[in-house]
Parts: C-alpha cells; sequence; structure tokens
C-alpha cells in the first residue's frame, strides 16, 4: 500500500489531467452516500466529516477536520483518503486528503465552468485569499481563455500572496489585488469564484452583468452564504451533487425559508452536465451559478489520479 504526501500530490497532478479524469468520473456509474458532517461545536463550526464513495475501479473515504480558528501556521483543514480496490478489496494507498482537496475543489469548478461559464471569457474576480484562492484561479483559467485576474481579499497582505502564487504559476495572466468589492468590479466580471469563509453575501445580487458565470464554494453551512438571494434569483442554478448541496447550502436553504426560491428550481447536478443529461450554458446573456460543496466521488477520483501517477 502506497503512503501518498502532500508533495507527491502537486507532483502527480495538473489541471487538465484532473479535468478530464473528473468529466469521466462523473459520466460513468458511481455510488455516493450523502456525506456526513459533524459539528463539535456551535461556537466555531468546528466539524469532522465522512466522505465515501466507490465506481467500477475503486472504492475510498475522506476523512477530514475542519477548524476554521487554527492558528497561522496550522491549516484550517487536515484530510486523508483511503483507498481500496473495488475488485478485490485491497488497500491500495493513504492519499494526503488536504492537498488533493485543493485540486479537486478547484477542477470541480472548472469542469462545471466548461459548461456553464461564457466561452470567451477572459476577466476572472477572485474572491477570497486562503489556500484554495490561487487553485481555483489557475483551474478556471485551464478551461477559459482567461486573461486578467483581479483578487478581493479583507487583508492586503493575504492578497499579494495569492497573487504572486498565480503569477507564479502563469506569468502570462494580469492579476491585480483589490480591496473593496465595487459595482463596477463585480459587474467587470465574466467569472466570479468565491471561496471564503464569510457568512453573509459578499456583493449585492443586482451587480452581477447578464452573461456572467458565478462560482460559490467557500461555504458549506445551512445559515452562511457567499451570495443574495437577487443573485440566485436571477441565476440559472446547478450544483455538484443534490445529495449534499440541499441539505448543507445556505446559498440556496436560505432563499428557501425565505419563500422565495424551491430546490425543484435547481437545473441539475454536475453529473447531468458531464452525461449530457442536460444542457449548461445556452443563452449568452444568462446568468449561471454553480454551488459546490463538496463530494466523495470527487474525491475519489482525485486520488485514484494521483495513485496511478505516483
Amino acid at each position: 500500500m502506497k503512503l501518498i504526501d502532500s508533495f507527491q500530490v502537486k507532483q502527480a497532478l495538473t489541471f487538465p489531467d484532473l479535468v478530464s479524469a473528473l468529466k469521466q468520473t462523473f459520466s460513468l456509474p458511481f455510488g455516493m452516500p450523502q456525506r456526513q458532517v459533524y459539528e463539535l461545536s456551535s461556537d466555531n463550526h468546528d466539524a469532522f466529516a465522512v466522505l465515501p464513495a466507490w465506481n467500477e475501479e475503486v472504492m475510498g473515504v475522506k476523512s477530514f477536520t475542519y477548524l476554521p480558528d487554527n492558528p497561522e501556521h496550522l491549516k484550517s483543514i487536515y484530510a486523508q483518503i483511503l483507498l481500496f480496490s473495488r475488485k478485490t478489496g485491497e488497500p491500495l494507498a493513504v492519499v494526503d486528503g488536504t492537498e488533493a482537496t485543493y485540486w479537486r475543489t478547484a477542477a470541480v469548478s472548472a469542469l462545471a465552468a466548461s459548461y456553464l461559464a461564457p466561452i470567451h471569457a477572459e476577466r476572472l474576480l477572485l474572491c477570497g485569499t486562503g489556500n484554495l484562492a490561487s487553485y481555483m484561479a489557475l483551474a478556471h483559467a485551464s478551461v477559459r481563455p482567461i486573461k486578467e485576474v483581479k483578487v478581493w481579499g479583507r487583508n492586503a497582505s493575504k492578497i499579494q500572496t495569492v497573487v504572486e502564487k498565480i503569477k507564479a504559476e502563469r506569468p502570462d495572466l494580469h492579476v491585480s489585488s483589490l480591496t473593496e468589492l465595487t459595482q463596477q468590479t463585480v459587474n467587470w466580471a465574466d467569472i466570479i469564484s468565491c471561496a471564503t469563509r464569510s457568512p453573509k453575501p459578499l456583493f449585492e445580487g443586482s451587480w452581477v452583468s447578464e452573461g456572467t458565470h458565478v462560482d460559490l464554494v467557500g461555504n458549506h453551512l445551512k445559515n452562511a452564504r457567499e451570495c443574495d438571494t437577487e443573485l440566485v434569483l436571477r441565476s440559472d442554478v446547478y450544483v455538484d451533487a443534490k445529495i449534499n448541496t440541499f441539505s448543507e447550502a445556505g446559498e440556496l436553504l436560505i432563499p428557501v425559508a425565505e419563500e422565495k426560491f424551491e430546490l425543484a428550481k435547481v437545473k441539475g447536478e454536475l453529473s447531468q452536465l458531464c452525461k449530457g443529461e442536460i444542457d449548461g450554458r445556452t443563452v449568452d446573456s444568462s446568468i449561471t451559478l454553480f454551488k459546490s460543496v463538496g463530494t466523495a466521488i470527487a474525491d475519489l477520483s482525485c486520488a485514484h489520479l494521483v495513485y496511478q501517477q505516483t
């Protein structure tokens, strides 16, 4: 059995390869029970989660801890993925799930964007400065002809760190910092990718211009949200998987509680897009919104690719 650390995960992956692997995984039969997220504290949202999944080749389970108030020298998320052979049940690998989670989260958003974002999207607004932020920008730039990225956050030093990380990987991109979200900057974007811990909407839904694709990955709490109800109502809404999103995503559940939105209005989930069962963007002026809280099958696909490449 292989023990695969975070460095090996980084060495094994590229976004084009991972997006392609995820597309194939979501196109084929798989099993995925609802993930179990156990709140350890009502004060700070400390949590422990277990995510099982399987397909025709492998079985696996990811376990992760989420402690958002960890000190700066520690990560807020630690995870491991245990991978088994589907044919024999033999343990194959333990894969560093923290690094894999960054990659698969960004790659899932990029895969969704390949169906939902404007074909000629050149301008990306990235909201967030956490560990995931640079991955999100690089992933979106792997599926759309992004030329310019604006990075917004509440800490100037963290913004600059993300800017430099993106530039180091993609020196061809024009990357700049934002310390304030305004109507002008939100309206400017072709793609808006949000990966924050904000419990409240980051901007007014009315600021988003027609034809924009909005990607929301930062929240998995029922009572928190990165966008407001107006944006949900203006958008064609898609999710990574209904089984998790419909029980965890405040972006959808709060408008439902307000009796302004119904979950039946969600256009579909990522597997349906990959199988061709539903359409993605068909009208240039549509606002598309993709809400992701994370899926075990994406973890499984990512870990399996790493295993094959290591």
